[in-house]
């Protein structure tokens, strides 16, 4: 669904900032579990689990990486642990059944286009089905049933999918954020206004390219 992008950041590493003042033992022991605690599986089955990842894939492609950032496993661990924002639609179900019931229609999706289960088709099939379900457009309607495509896919699947990718100091990485703000805090928090301690934009590549 999305293409790779330049990183205006080619140099930096967020990582680089855990010994400053930047980090506190507290925001160390966060970003220190989400390189190394990732989760098993143990919400979705395998047919389930396969469909997902391959979402995942979609939404945030990473072919320039060599590892690619874990989504999947934190979707499945918060729907395991039954966290969740406290609030939903009203007319969609909750989340647990959401997600269960729109990877299954996603799989009748790619069958009754395709003949096959989304995981096992090509990329650009795959963001055909994601583009058609996100206008509404499906053909698979029964599977959907009691589960609105497009706001499934627009404000539970986009944004989970999204805010995971962006707690990773990977992807912290490439965009040039400075990470959490404990202890040190964001002060200039308006269009276009950053810290004294942040690196402007351009200026890092600038630097670098000398």
């Amino acid at each position: 669904m999305s293409t790779p992008f330049s990183k205006p950041y080619p140099t930096y590493h967020v990582l680089d900032k855990w010994d400053t003042p930047s980090f506190n033992d507290q925001t160390r022991q966060v970003i220190a579990h989400r390189l190394d605690g990732v989760p098993p599986r143990r919400f979705f089955d395998e047919a389930e689990w396969a469909t997902l990842v391959a979402l995942c894939e979609r939404v945030v492609p990473q072919p320039e990486r060599k590892k690619s950032v874990p989504i999947a496993p934190w979707i499945d661990a918060a729907l395991h642990d039954k966290r969740g924002s406290g609030t939903r639609y009203e007319d969609m179900p909750e989340d647990h059944k959401a997600w269960k019931q729109a990877l299954a229609a996603l799989d009748a999706e790619a069958r009754e286009r395709h003949g096959a289960i989304f995981a096992t088709l090509a990329a650009d099939e795959q963001d055909a089905i994601l583009k058609a379900v996100d206008a509404g457009e499906v053909r698979a309607e029964g599977a959907w049933s009691g589960l609105p495509p497009q706001r499934f896919f627009r404000h539970l699947a986009l944004k989970e999918i999204v805010k995971i990718y962006y707690v990773h100091p990977a992807a912290m990485s490439e965009i040039g954020y400075g990470g959490p703000a404990s202890p040190r805090g964001y002060v200039r928090l308006g269009a276009d206004a950053i810290d004294p301690w942040e690196a402007p934009p351009g200026r890092w590549r600038r630097e670098n390219e000398r």
